[in-house]
This record gives C-alpha cells, structure tokens and sequence, in this order.
C-alpha cells in the first residue's frame, strides 16, 4: 500500500552508518524484504508482483532493518 516503508541501516566502514529508506510511493504498491545468500534485497512490488525499484545490501553491514507498514486508521498523504 502507497506509504508502506523500510528504514536499512548499515554499517559504512570508517564514515560511520548510513541510513537509506524505500517507500511505496503509489498506490497499489508495497515493499518487500528478502535475505538471500548473504545479502538483503528490499523492493517496491507491485500489484502483480513485478519489482519496480531494488536495493541491495551485503547482510553482514546492515545493522537494523525497520518495516514500517501504514496503519488502516493513518490518512495516506
């Protein structure tokens, strides 16, 4: 759904962390999270399945992974 989002946080060596988000930005849209030999693949899908938009990260970097679906009483924007 149009606002559905994922927070990733990794560790980026001497520069500290970064934080990077990927939102469903329409509607019908969502986001996936899949961890597959080592690495983890967070998408924006859409309604049939097809990814619009991926982002790669090796697991051994990332430090927190935050979903963050949108609630049914939360107004979409």
């Amino acid at each position: 759904m149009k606002g559905d989002r994922v927070e990733i946080v990794i560790d980026a060596g001497g520069e500290g962390t970064r934080t990077y988000e990927v939102v469903a930005t329409r509607a019908g849209r969502r986001v996936e999270v899949s961890n597959r030999r080592g690495v983890v693949e967070v998408s924006e899908v859409t309604r049939t399945g097809t990814a619009v938009r991926t982002a790669r990260f090796m697991a051994s970097r990332v430090l927190a992974l935050v979903e963050q679906p949108i609630s049914d009483g939360e107004p979409e924007s």
